[in-house]
């Protein structure tokens, strides 16, 4: 008698274990805890010009350079007031940490697969299009992020690249300006070419006037 047990899908084990809890604005979030590198009060932010509207700055935590996505503007939220400052939630993530901004950090939750399910068709758009799924609590429901799609933002790794990576680039473009000028020296040979005929026109005709005057 053979006996067949169920395997549990992927996305049925992303749905169990544990989650580090966030609240934006009215939103209750939750990532697995083996994303999240750590949790930050408000940091000091240094400021990326041309930057994409989502990035509010540049944290620099202890030499590592750490992108910061404000998850209000991510999910297309107002602002929150001025007397409120984000904490940092910081994620590990396939192109390295990025912080979060988000507005209150939450308890770490134990779930279990049996409440998991999809998101609601009622959801925001803006943040269904971030969501993995979604857990049922007695209040509310836990809505899992998946992290990958929450940090890609357009240019946020280039433009982390560029302001690291900015002198030495910078050096570089003289070289690539610089680079047409041997065409000048390619056109030399055919100038040279185009002003010897004429000299040798002028020394036929020389050479003809010197002929019939010898034959008179």
């Amino acid at each position: 008698m053979t006996i067949e047990t169920a395997v549990p899908s992927q996305e049925q084990a992303q749905a169990s274990g544990q989650f580090s809890t966030f609240f934006v604005a009215d939103m209750f979030f939750g990532v697995d805890v083996l994303d999240v590198q750590e949790v930050l009060r408000a940091q000091q932010m240094s400021p990326v010009p041309q930057a994409p509207d989502v990035i509010e700055g540049l944290i620099n935590l202890r030499g590592q350079i750490v992108t910061a996505i404000d998850m209000r503007r991510r999910l297309l939220l107002p602002p929150r007031d001025e007397d409120e400052d984000p904490m940092n939630m910081v994620i590990r993530t396939s192109d390295g940490a990025v912080s979060l901004l988000v507005d209150e950090i939450g308890d770490v939750l134990d779930m279990d697969a049996s409440t998991y399910e999809q998101p609601p068709d009622n959801l925001d758009p803006a943040a269904r299009e971030l969501i993995r799924g979604v857990y049922k609590l007695k209040s509310r429901l836990l809505l899992v992020l998946d992290t990958e799609k929450a940090v890609e933002v357009e240019s946020t790794m280039s433009v982390r690249r560029r302001n690291l990576d900015g002198p030495s680039s910078a050096a570089a473009s003289p070289r690539r300006r610089a680079a047409p000028a041997p065409v000048s020296v390619a056109t030399e040979p055919r100038d040279a070419a185009q002003q010897q005929k004429p000299a040798k026109a002028v020394t036929r005709k020389v050479t003809g006037k010197k002929a019939a005057a010898a034959a008179r």
